[in-house]
């Protein structure tokens, strides 16, 4: 995306974003939109939003143009061929601080906060209605909001409704029990030791199949286990402590509960050392086994995937794609020594980690204060209507989605910007054309892949059938689990069906955009399409700047070290001549080279291989908007300078203002360890750096710090 898709299509249920959310928002499914570049996902824009948004304003607010670039967001002390993103959004940056309850603050959370303000007013108003049709989607989205915000009813309940599956847990007594326990906790959206779901065949890209990838991990990444820093170790023992609250807010007497989130710390210890790095997740050839179930049986002697799929809601699955084979190796192993009263703890712990922003304020003030302030900086805790909101959104997101475009996206916008999008093909298509490092046979196969990329603009044409989901305003953590076992079978269904081509992963109102290699699909929600990344009433040079680069990041995404693994049909293909696939992996290692060297704060740099990606695409994204710009100019009269800056540096302004955010310490630590975008400066100048037309349009000499020499440029596109 350009800012935020599994292990093999699956791992976007363990990643960093839905547990840093998870301490902000109403449950943890809901902040499991923002999705992830691993191997054979989609490829997102944006790193995803803090978890919050501050007050929205104007983008023209005391401009000299009524709209587009803002002249108060530049600082003006610093040179733009120094350091460019202090110089586009300093100004910004000084008076934007960070609200107390945000990890960070910037552009894409401005603008889904406005989002959020929106969804909020459609539903109280829906939630006031007194004549709803029972079972329509209306219905719903006001009976799980309602829910939601009713604290009274939350803290009477208690954890009451959890307590049947505390109890089939503390009754597990043997193996068999064990593996039907975890099967029917990942059924109500519980991360319990591993991920199984949908996934469309990266070898065969019309089907759907069954697949598992690793998971189970209560902190961000494998690594928050086995570094051996002094931050890590803190981190750790931070961890083992919020467990241990946690416990102790069940019932649990303090040593039992201290004895046993240590355990679990062991426990996951061990599933963390046989995972895989994040960087690898994103080799899809990596990370794509499948399996018949009599190979299962070998991988996984003491797991039987027959009985495990028939709990699950999969029975009769021939094979099963595994993601990574090691970490299912520990699994078994996992299966065969580990005490069933430690696995009964591990359980017990995910369980009830897995619904904590759901249960009364006691857990919720907990679960943020290890989550949302230790991980992620925010000093306080969202108010319960953002959180609510961001939960209806998850669980029905394409139910509030239909008000939300029904009223906020119009014809016009959706028309204009399909228009932009179709510029931004034409002119990667005539990059493509022209690449003097690009042989003949190769560019016909990707022109042929350009040219196969599907649209989809705004909210699908098909919207999501909930009719299958029980919501009302009882218990709000049961209309919670209710809503994550609804999508668990939802999901399992599409097991050995024809891939549907119509459905998506982001809901309308979310302020992001993804490419999927396996679908060669980009989606932009209707969420994006408005001020700061497009506002049809600004000049094409801010536009191309901003939603220009945005479409040129997603399509360029179908090109970068993943994307180009696979074809126009979305299958994993080698449609590569060797010499030109050396040449292309070079020009990325470049490119990753360049990252490596982006310091964070001391001793932490961005992670350059994790980062490729979204960088190549950064780099793709900017340089074809600004061809699709000059095309979109060709012919007519040479644009008028604006507020004193001519339509180049304009450009270069809009593609700056995107990226604008100020970032806590410990977010920018997570995002740098865990995440594929690099922060954001480092993603405004990276690109610029590597651009001499930027140099140009500044005016800028040859040793300046955003002008990197012949030798050292990376070149793709």
């Amino acid at each position: 995306m350009i800012r935020r898709s599994e292990v093999a299509l699956l791992a976007i249920l363990i990643l960093l974003f839905p547990a840093i959310l998870a301490a902000q928002s109403a449950d943890t499914k809901s902040a499991a939109a923002p999705a992830v570049n691993d191997a054979g996902g989609c490829s997102g824009f944006g790193v995803g939003a803090s978890g919050d948004g501050g007050s929205a304003s104007s983008a023209g607010r005391g401009s000299a143009a009524a709209h587009g670039f803002d002249l108060a967001n530049l600082d003006r002390s610093v040179s733009p061929c120094e350091d460019f993103y202090r110089f586009a959004i300093g100004g910004w940056l000084k008076s934007h601080p960070i609200p107390a309850d945000h990890s960070a603050f910037g552009s894409f959370d401005r603008l889904q906060d406005q989002n959020q303000s929106v969804l909020r007013q459609i539903l109280e108003d829906a939630a006031k209605e007194k004549t709803v049709v029972p079972g329509s989607p209306h219905q719903k989205i006001a009976d799980f909001y309602a829910s939601c915000m009713d604290e009274s009813q939350i803290e009477s309940a208690g954890v009451k409704p959890l307590e049947p599956e505390f109890q089939r847990i503390a009754e597990i007594h043997d193996a068999a029990g064990l593996q039907a326990e975890v099967a029917r906790l990942q059924r109500m959206g519980v991360n319990a030791v591993f991920v199984f779901s949908s996934e469309q065949d990266l070898k065969d890209s019309t089907q759907v199949i069954g697949g598992a990838g690793q998971g189970g991990l209560g902190l961000p990444d494998r690594q928050y286990y086995l570094d051996e820093d002094d931050r890590s170790k803190q981190m750790r023992a931070a961890y083992v402590q919020h467990v241990t609250n946690m416990f102790k807010l069940l019932g649990d007497d303090a040593a039992a509960a201290a004895a046993e989130a240590n355990g679990v710390l062991n426990f996951e210890t061990a599933l963390a050392k046989a995972s895989t790095k994040r960087e690898d997740l994103r080799d899809p050839e990596r990370n794509y086994h499948p399996l018949q179930l009599a190979q299962l049986a070998e991988l996984t002697p003491h797991l039987s995937w027959k009985d495990y799929l028939k709990e699950l809601g999969a029975p009769g699955l021939a094979s099963v794609d595994i993601g990574q084979l090691d970490f299912f190796k520990q699994v078994d192993a996992a299966m065969a020594s580990a005490p069933l009263a430690d696995w009964k703890i591990y359980l017990r712990w995910h369980l009830l980690h897995s619904v904590a922003t759901a249960l009364p304020a006691k857990f919720v003030d907990e679960n943020f204060s290890f989550y949302g302030r230790a991980l992620g900086g925010a000093k306080q805790l969202r108010p319960r209507w953002q959180r609510c909101v961001r939960s209806t959104d998850g669980e029905l997101g394409e139910a509030l989605g239909q008000d939300y475009v029904k009223h906020h996206f119009t014809p016009e916008t959706k028309a204009k910007a399909v228009a932009m999008v179709k510029n931004l093909i034409a002119a990667l298509r005539d990059d493509l054309s022209t690449l003097d490092w690009m042989s003949p046979a190769t560019r016909a196969q990707a022109i042929k892949k350009l040219d196969a990329i599907q649209l989809k603009i705004g909210y699908p044409d098909k919207w999501r059938d909930y009719s299958a989901y029980r919501v009302d305003r009882g218990s709000y953590v049961e209309n919670v689990l209710r809503g994550n076992s609804f999508e668990s079978a939802r999901d399992l269904a599409k097991i050995g069906k024809p891939v549907d081509r119509t459905q998506w992963d982001m809901t309308p109102p979310t302020v992001n955009a993804y490419y999927s290699p396996p679908m060669n699909e980009i989606v932009f929600p209707a969420g994006i399409l408005q001020p700061p990344f497009y506002d049809p009433k600004a000049d094409d040079a801010i536009n191309y700047g901003g939603i220009g680069a945005v479409i040129g990041h997603e399509l360029t995404h179908g090109f970068d070290d993943e994307g180009a693994k696979f074809d126009g049909q979305g299958n994993l293909r080698n449609w590569w001549t060797p010499e030109d696939l050396k040449n292309f992996e070079t020009r990325g290692e470049c490119i990753a080279k360049q990252f490596d060297a982006f310091e964070v704060e001391p001793g932490l740099h961005q992670n350059g291989k994790l980062v490729e990606g979204e960088s190549i695409a950064d780099l793709g994204g900017m340089t074809i908007a600004r061809a699709a710009l000059a095309k979109a100019l060709a012919g007519k009269p040479a644009p008028a300078p604006i507020g004193g800056f001519t339509v180049e540096q304009r450009f270069f302004l809009g593609w700056a203002q995107i990226w604008a955010e100020n970032m806590r310490p410990e977010y920018a630590r997570l995002i740098a360890k865990t995440n594929e975008h690099p922060l954001d400066q480092f993603r405004a100048n990276g690109p610029l750096a590597n651009t001499p037309a930027f140099a140009q349009a500044w005016s800028c000499g040859a040793k300046s710090a955003m002008v990197r020499s012949e030798a050292a440029r990376c070149r793709i596109w």
